[in-house]
């Protein structure tokens, strides 16, 4: 399974970033990485550094499970990692539903 991850111009993507990603993606959805082909995701900052607001960090997972229709979850947070980690859970249940536990 490889992963793909894009951020928006309010967010900067380094290595640190991209390895806590990736950890948290294959930590709740490693079950899934021999079906899954791809996982791309996309972070972003809906409110920039110039407004501050609760759950403005947003996180779309979107999973390309070999033979199948791209599946998607999204998720808005007050940080990146609660984001990323809510749009992983919810992402778990959609593949659940569609290829099976």
């Amino acid at each position: 399974m490889q992963i793909q991850i894009n951020t928006d111009h309010n967010i900067e993507g380094d290595e640190k970033l991209a390895q806590e990603v990736e950890t948290a993606v294959r930590g709740v959805l490693g079950h899934f990485s021999a079906q899954l082909t791809r996982v791309e995701v996309h972070l972003s900052d809906q409110n920039s550094d110039q407004k501050s607001g609760t759950e403005d960090k947003r996180c779309l997972l979107e999973a390309r499970p070999a033979g199948h229709q791209p599946l998607s979850a999204s998720d808005h947070a007050a940080t990146l990692e609660l984001a990323v980690d809510g749009a992983a859970h919810k992402l778990k249940h959609v593949l659940e539903s569609t290829l099976g536990r």
